[in-house]
């Protein structure tokens, strides 16, 4: 079948991938953790895009060079890792664009020898094998493809590259459309979904006919291009022709030479010859040809001679060349491509290929042609400089040299024909104006702000005159004649005063103080249901100063007489000696039963005697414990051997006897006698470990043969590390602190409570669960106690994470307190309560943010003590980054950073402890101040608010490296219908490129059992290893003779294991240490078809393995919840009849038999009250446990088919009486997922997802606590804080989102504190490269962004100016513009950062929110108030001050307060083109869709919208122009003259002697903000004002980019310059109210769409309160208007909502 054959197809494959462009996600395709996201680039998409870039002219090769360099450090510099493929057949392509053959030749060579990139050229095409293996083998992150070709035919090529993608379950990202900041490298991504991976396996064999036939078209049409240059000649002979040609020069050139000169000579002479042996008929004649190769040579020379700095200067020639000349240029092209692809027959010839950037300029020949034709009246007119002319004349020698068939000429004259090459236009030389450039200087103004942090600059920089018409006294400000009665100044509420209130808290209303209490109630509750720690009481230490370390209530004693307290004590003295008796006969009799178990069954009775000797307090009584438990097990041991043992050992019992014997000689050495030590080393003997038995007691003596029969037959150091690694005993402090009640702190966590005993600040770097955040607690307990009126305020990184905190700290303390004030308060943009008058403020933030920087709130600020920041590497990330900056460096008071996945915390300390010294001078200038200024009363105010706070202004670094338990990874395959588990070596991760280059990652530790597997292999790679005696385990340094081996011991040996194998490759043998870690790696994984149905198999078999609880970590909300179905579903299917009395069963039965014995006896103690009362309680709660197995249906659920841990469930019943289960059911009773959830508990099954309720989720996280639901799948709401500890964590599903940053917020949560030794990690269908990925990846450095933006700098001047104490405001203002991450120790940024700052305020002086004063004018608070929307909030109050809105918004009819469908519609177009921005891909608007593109497409604005927008972006652009060629004038211009990824550089002495150079490079003006490298394109500064071109030109070593500009554009170039519609998801919902229809049209999921609506509502909301506040006409017709739109759109979104959860009970 041919081509057309398959048209049909192609348009089919064509639909699909348009269909799929509006769902895709416009993000940042780069996270933290980018080394683990290793991914692929299409070499030729690569070479597309940036052809296309609109500020690029063809024929410039080292302007391409430079675009694809940018391109690539764009990714490098975001951290990503990836290679760049260039298919083999995908130079079939370009056989119709010769020009571009030999480009895309040399730029695989750059990127192969100049550059690190990984190159790939071996792969035929996308479907071939060989492709598909390496996709299977690095299962790259994503795969870089351009959505459109240079050709049809190209594209499609591009389409197949997609289609095969998806098809392996590959993410492609589009090439074009891309936009970087400093932080994020953002792009178009389109998931590999279910519906395209159907296609491609549908399709498989249409696929392959149709990508066969189309590389066969493509190499017919080869043929036909090289005819009409080479005519019968084929490409076999031409490329023998090359070859013979480039042997010819080898001879001329035996030292060799450099490509430029090589490609220069080589393809000169091979298309003279070539044109010698052909007759070209209406063409140029071989002297014309002969003329035009000198001037190519000509122009080589200058390429070589001439820096960048001079080129950059070239005049730019508009004209053309004539069709002939265009015709031998691509014959030469050809020629060149045939040298370039030979290459590699030169051998080891020395050709230096550091300039093969840069083999072409045509703009330069282009000028060098055009003088000689039309400039050189004789010849030489101008000279050209001997090195110029030497170069020259060596190169056409060379050339002739090579023509041998025929004499080519001499060197001079250039021109012997007369012939012109170029065609002539009036103007042919580009003309320069810089008319539209706007006046370079800066408006005067001063303010005690902008004099200390730009004072210093503004000297030295260029000021307009009073008189300068830009200056804004000098122009009639425009605002609309509506407006003259909106107050404009007035200072707006803020979101906190805006968000609603969860409870009144100043109401003395009965029924809100009664649901105070109950809302109180409840969050100690959930914060006792998530841990068993009971409440404080708090006494402040003004009212009781000595504290009572007894834990009694403080409130108890403080209205407690002490002769009543005497009393009592006298009175009970008696019944305390009676207790004291009866515990102690308890004890006796529980260690009797201990030892009686541990005789029936060793394993059980040893659990019981660990769960004893965690309560028990007495070392005399543990030690006597451990003493009985060591002879049991010895016991256990001798008949284990003489029985079973004598075919194979259990050396789990061994194992005890040896945990037994580290645990008494470790714990308890000063209690320990003789006979004890004779006891442990005759146990010792009896394992074998003679040596050890000998080093305890020397004079133990007996039949070692009788006992062999005994030994492990394992050396002491091997069995403790292989068989009990999670048992070895760690380091921890035997001293308690007193400060400390329920645990003995480590070193590193005493060291904490220091820092906060200090009111020091700390950056604390601990793994997750290592017990970093117990130091909040005691921080905020140490301010509790303090006053009464101190505030410490915890960030958390996310609002699902401040519940549970909330109720945490509601449950550990509680405390009397005045009147007015309350313990606790929470603050998210959903909800707040008890903000301002708590002392625990537990918030997000951009919560905390508005706090600090509303003016009105500072009397507030003033008595924060403390804050904590938890999860701070999110100082890093996409979302929110900006507000931790900025909190970091505004806050006065000591702060805690915590944080377990930090790569340079030394840095981040530095740069905080520049903060806390700049704090500390500026209390002390403030102190100062106030004393000289003879101001005693704000002096003694500021000296009492100072004072008690006590600061120290030092900033200490904590931390800590090693988990509380290990953690196992393993992989699960499915194998013949069953899930099967491999354990994976964290060394099997690496490679001997990483371990060479990085070393092994920090937080990539072996367990002790790891340790051994890896000394073992490197014996079996490595026979004759030196060192193999010296690091086996029994003659280890640390473990020789050692009876008791800690766990610091084993990471000893595990660095020496890790610093040999480094070694290894140091010393040459990487070959051996490749097959040390090929060895470590399990097999390839064995899987089915459809992996999803295996899931609950691999539930069960964890089930059956002892590994739950677990959570199941998925990325998509409906597949955690049909998960979780299909769980529930396989335990319904398996269950049967057969086992009807279970524990459970049985045990509810016993509580039956019981209640009639009770009903019996109650009639006959009728007499006795008491007891008739205890019956009564009996009755009761056997009727609350009745109820609730009701609720759950518990009886109809045998014990082997629910996941419940039935030991919680009767905990549950017998000590709580059923209350957590009745409190948590009756929250989701009404809930819209409250019922499938509560049927998946009955089983133990629960899920959690960002989709949920938060009483939903409250529901799951409670129960999962308390083992009623052990089984949860989540996505990640659980990664980062959620307090939900599990013994296994698993991965089921791959995704853009498992990165390694997430992969370690998750896998922390596998081991409980306190429960398990080891915790496990599984892998279920995640594909093994990706897996090694994660495991091997770094922890993410925190990279800096750039801080400021215009909102933010008018919001810093509103402080300034309104803030409550003017010296402290400005203070803050101050810390926030000198101390930002991207400045700190780079005093170049931060120059750069106070021109963007004058900037910011000369726009800001422009557009009316400042005066030159830097105080607040009309309408900065509304700008200011919608700061989360720059741009939009600047273009909105631009619309409002022209009077746009008020022109729009027409009611129905004169008088009437209601407006028409049309106008609600026209309002929602706009705003949706302000708030509502979602790009779709420009490729999208080619699709043929069966309904209008007008509900997938947003409609422009209206026209006077449109021109308003338009002015507005132009006055920005020409400002932002302005700033950029001020900035330009301090950058280090060296940099600019390299290439930035291989740092080529193209500086050198100015050619001066040469006149043609002066004459050809005399264009200077209007180049001093843009890039040289662009300048070979002809750009100019005037490009800084094409919004298409800005970020493509600008200087890369300025330090910011467009993106820093305030502009919106009604449409969005991508790098082609193409139009990249907005999505009209919001209008179609208004007009439709449909999103089922909006899921089918405008590609976005369903919760995406929910939540994107929901934001949309909430800033509608928020204009039309900020237009209620401003205008004091409440009939106006733009306040009216906005006021029906907001209730309107609300309206229809809960009107939605419940259709939903309609449906969903349906």
């Amino acid at each position: 079948m041919g081509l057309k054959d398959h048209e049909g197809f192609f348009r089919k494959m064509t639909k699909l991938i348009l269909n799929e462009m509006p769902k895709a996600g416009y993000s940042s395709i780069l996270n933290d953790f980018v080394e683990s996201n290793f991914f692929v680039i299409d070499g030729d998409s690569l070479l597309v895009t940036c052809l296309c870039v609109k500020s690029f002219k063809w024929g410039q090769n080292l302007h391409f060079f430079y675009l694809v360099e940018c391109y690539l450090v764009d990714l490098m510099s975001n951290g990503g890792q990836f290679a760049v493929v260039f298919f083999k057949d995908a130079e079939y392509a370009y056989f119709d664009f010769p020009e571009l053959l030999p480009l895309r030749t040399a730029l695989i060579l750059h990127l192969q020898h100049n550059t690190n990139v990984d190159v790939q050229t071996e792969f035929s095409g996308c479907l071939s094998q060989d492709w598909k293996l390496y996709l299977e083998q690095h299962y790259p992150y994503f795969l870089i493809v351009s959505e459109e070709g240079l050709s049809d035919l190209q594209t499609h090529l591009f389409n197949f590259l997609i289609i095969h993608s998806w098809g392996m379950k590959v993410n492609v990202v589009l090439s074009s459309g891309h936009e970087s900041d400093t932080l994020r490298l953002y792009a178009h991504t389109m998931e590999s979904t279910d519906r395209t991976q159907t296609f491609s396996k549908e399709n498989e064999a249409v696929i392959q006919s149709a990508y066969k036939s189309l590389i066969q078209h493509l190499e017919e049409r080869r043929i036909s291009a090289l005819a009409p240059h080479f005519e019968h000649l084929k490409w076999s002979d031409m490329m023998k022709e090359a070859c013979q040609t480039l042997f010819l020069l080898q001879c001329l050139w035996p030292e060799g030479s450099d490509i430029q000169r090589v490609l220069c000579v080589t393809s000169c002479s091979l298309s003279l010859r070539m044109y010698h042996r052909i007759v070209h008929s209406n063409c140029l004649s071989l002297q014309e040809v002969e003329d035009f190769c000198r001037l190519r040579c000509l122009c080589v020379a200058f390429q070589l001679h001439l820096p960048l700095s001079q080129r950059a200067c070239s005049r730019v020639i508009t004209c053309s060349w004539l069709w002939d000349s265009d015709s031998f240029l691509k014959m030469n092209k050809w020629c060149e491509h045939f040298i370039l692809s030979n290459l590699n027959v030169l051998g080891c010839w020395n050709l230096n290929l550091n300039h093969v950037s840069d083999l072409h300029d045509e703009q330069l020949l282009k000028n060098i042609a055009f003088y000689y034709e039309f400039e050189s009246t004789q010849e030489p007119h101008l000279n050209l400089g001997d090195s110029i002319r030497r170069d020259y004349e060596h190169l056409w020698n060379i050339v002739s040299h090579l023509v041998k068939e025929f004499y080519v000429g001499k060197c001079f004259p250039l021109r012997t024909t007369r012939r012109p090459f170029l065609g002539q236009k009036k103007s042919v030389i580009q003309e320069i104006s810089l008319e539209k450039m706007p006046s370079v200087g800066f408006i005067p103004m001063t303010s005690s702000v902008i004099d200390e942090f730009v004072g210093d600059m503004m000297k030295d920089l260029p000021i307009l005159k009073s008189d300068d018409p830009i200056v804004p006294s000098q122009f009639k400000e425009k605002t609309s004649d509506e407006l003259l009665h909106w107050h404009a100044q007035r200072l707006l509420s803020d979101d906190y005063d805006r968000i609603k209130c969860h409870i009144d808290e100043q109401s003395r209303d009965p029924q809100v103080l009664d649901l105070l209490k109950k809302n109180q109630d409840y969050q100690q509750f959930y914060g006792k249901s998530l841990e068993s720690i009971s409440t404080k009481v708090i006494v402040t230490q003004t009212t009781q100063p000595k504290e009572d370390s007894s834990g009694a209530s403080g409130k108890m004693l403080q209205n407690t007489k002490p002769s009543k307290i005497t009393k009592k004590k006298k009175k009970k003295k008696k019944s305390f000696l009676k207790e004291d008796q009866n515990k102690d006969q308890q004890k006796d009799d529980l260690l009797f039963s201990i030892e009686e178990e541990m005789k029936m069954n060793l394993h059980s009775g040893i659990r019981k005697l660990e769960e004893y000797l965690t309560s028990c307090a007495s070392n005399s009584v543990k030690c006597g414990v451990e003493i009985s438990g060591l002879i049991a097990c010895f016991k256990a041991w001798k008949e284990h051997c003489q029985g079973e043992g004598k075919i194979s050992k259990d050396l789990s019992i061994a194992v005890q006897m040896m945990k037994r014997i580290h645990s008494l000689l470790e714990r308890y050495p000063e209690i320990l006698e003789a006979e004890h030590h004779q006891y442990i080393a005759k146990c010792l003997k009896y394992l074998g470990f003679n040596d050890l038995a000998n080093s305890l007691d020397p004079t133990l003596i007996g039949d070692d043969k009788k006992k062999k029969k005994y030994s492990i037959d394992i050396g002491p150091a091997r069995f403790q590390l292989q068989y009990m690694g999670h048992y070895l005993i760690r380091d921890e402090r035997k001293n308690p602190d007193p400060r400390i009640q329920d645990f003995i702190p480590n070193t590193w966590q005493r060291e904490l409570l220091d820092v906060v005993d200090k009111n020091e600040s700390a950056v604390i770097v601990a793994p997750v669960s290592a017990g970093k955040t117990y130091a909040s607690y005691y921080c905020m307990e140490k301010v509790l106690r303090e006053s009464d009126d101190g505030v410490v305020v915890y960030i958390a990184p996310a609002k699902s994470f401040v519940g549970q905190v909330a109720a945490t700290v509601e449950n550990r303390f509680t405390k009397t307190l005045p009147a007015g004030r309350t313990l606790c308060g929470a603050f998210t943009r959903d909800y707040r309560y008890n903000v301002l008058n708590c002392q625990v403020l537990i918030t997000v933030p951009e919560c905390f943010e508005i706090l600090l920087l509303a003016p009105h709130h500072q009397k507030w600020v003033e008595r924060i003590r403390y804050v904590i920041f938890d999860e701070v590497h999110y100082l890093g990330r996409e979302v929110g980054a900006k507000f931790w900056e900025l909190l970091l460096v505004i806050i006065r008071c000591p702060f805690l950073v915590l944080s377990a996945t930090i790569n340079n915390p030394t840095l981040l300390t530095e740069w905080l402890q520049s903060v806390k010294q700049y704090w500390k001078q500026a209390d002390k200038i403030m102190e100062e101040k106030f004393i000289s200024e003879k101001q005693a009363d704000k002096c003694l105010n500021f000296l009492r608010d100072n004072s008690y706070k006590n600061q120290s202004y030092e900033v200490r670094l904590v931390l800590c490296e090693e988990r509380d338990n290990d953690l196992e990874k393993h992989i699960c395959s499915v194998k013949h219908d069953d899930v099967y588990f491999d354990h994976l070596h964290p060394c099997a991760a690496l490679t001997t490129d990483t371990i060479e280059k990085y070393g092994f990652p920090p937080d990539l530790i072996l367990t002790p059992q790891e340790s051994i597997q890896l000394y073992d292999t490197m014996v079996h790679v490595w026979e004759a290893w030196p060192r193999a005696q010296e690091l086996c385990p029994e003659e280890f340094i640390l473990f020789k003779n050692k009876i008791v081996i800690k766990k610091l011991d084993a990471r000893k040996y595990e660095e020496n294991l890790k610093a040999e194998l480094t070694n290894w490759i140091k010393n040459g043998k990487v070959e051996k240490v490749k097959r040390v870690l090929k060895n470590l790696s399990p097999d390839s994984l064995s899987s089915s078809e459809d992996m999803v149905k295996m899931f609950p198999l691999l539930v069960e078999k964890l089930r059956q393995m002892d590994k739950l609880p677990a959570i199941f970590f998925l990325f998509n909300n409906g597949d955690v919840e049909k998960r979780a179905g299909s769980v529930c579903s396989f335990l319904e299917k398996i269950e049967t009849k057969s086992h009807p009395h279970t524990e459970c069963h049985s045990y509810v039965f016993g509580i039956d038999e019981v209640l009639k014995k009770v009903k019996t006896q109650k009639r006959c103690i009728k007499k006795n009250p008491k007891r008739a009362e205890k019956l009564e309680r009996k009755l009761m709660y056997r009727a609350e446990y009745i109820n609730f197995l009701e609720n759950l249906k518990i009886l109809e659920i045998s014990e082997d088919h629910t996941y419940a841990d039935v030991k919680a469930l009767h905990t549950e019943i017998t000590r709580d009486k059923g209350s957590t289960l009745d409190r948590v059911l009756k929250r989701v009773r009404l809930t819209r997922n409250g019922k499938e959830l509560k049927a998946l508990a009955q089983r133990g099954i629960g899920y959690h997802h960002s989709g949920m309720y938060f009483k939903e989720k409250e529901f799951v996280e409670i129960l999962f606590v308390k083992g009623l639901i052990r089984v949860v799948t989540a996505t990640g709401t659980l990664a980062s804080g959620i307090h939900m500890p599990c013994k296994s964590v698993v991965f089921a599903q791959d995704s853009v989102y498992l990165d390694a940053l997430n992969y370690r917020q998750m896998s922390g949560r596998a081991g409980r504190r306190g429960q398990d030794l080891l915790g496990n990690v599984y892998f279920f269908d995640i594909p093994l490269p990706k897996i090694k990925r994660l495991l091997a990846s770094g922890v993410p450095e925190l990279r800096e962004q750039f801080p400021l933006s215009i909102t933010l700098v008018l919001r810093l001047m509103l402080l300034a100016s309104k803030g409550d104490d003017p010296e402290d405001a400005k203070a803050k203002v101050l810390s926030v513009l000198k101390h930002s991450l991207l400045s700190f120790k780079r005093p170049r940024a931060m120059k750069t950062l106070k021109l963007y700052f004058l900037f910011s305020l000369q726009l800001l002086i422009k557009e009316d929110y400042l005066n030159k004063n830097g105080n607040p004018k009309k309408f900065a608070g509304l700008a200011s108030y919608l700061h989360g929307h720059e741009p939009s909030n600047l273009v909105f109050v631009n619309f409002l001050k022209r009077g746009l809105f008020h022109n729009l918004c027409k009611p129905a009819w004169k008088g009437a307060q209601q407006f028409s469908q049309d106008v609600m519609e026209k309002l929602v177009l706009v705003l949706a083109n302000l708030f509502a921005r979602k790009y779709i891909p420009a490729k999208f608007q080619n699709a043929d869709l069966s309904f209008p593109q007008s509900k997938v497409i947003l409609a422009e604005l209206p026209e006077d919208f449109k021109a308003a927008l338009h002015e507005y972006n132009l006055a920005v652009m020409k400002d932002f122009a302005s700033f950029l060629l001020i900035a330009s004038k301090s950058v280090n211009m060296k940099n600019e003259y390299q290439l930035p990824l291989s740092r080529i550089k193209f500086t050198g002495k100015e050619c001066e002697d040469s006149q043609l150079v002066s004459h050809l490079m005399s264009c200077k003006k209007g180049r001093a903000a843009v890039s040289p490298f662009v300048c070979l394109s002809g750009n100019t500064d005037n490009d800084l004002l094409r919004p298409e071109t800005v970020n493509q030109v600008i200087l890369r070593t300025i330090g910011v980019s467009g993106t820093q500009a305030p502009q919106l554009w009604p449409w969005k170039l991508d790098n082609r310059g193409r139009r990249m519609p907005l999505n009209a998801y919001v209008l179609n919902f208004y007009q439709h109210n449909c999103l089922t229809r909006l899921d089918q049209t405008n590609g976005m999921r369903m919760g995406q769409l929910l939540k994107c609506l929901k934001d949309f509502a909430f800033n509608i909301q928020a204009i039309s309160d900020s237009l209620s506040e401003l205008c004091e006409n409440e009939h106006d017709n733009v306040v009216l208007a906005f006021k029906q739109l907001s209730q309107t759109f609300y309206e229809k979104l809960e009107e939605m909502q419940t259709q939903m959860h309609q449906n969903h009970l349906k």
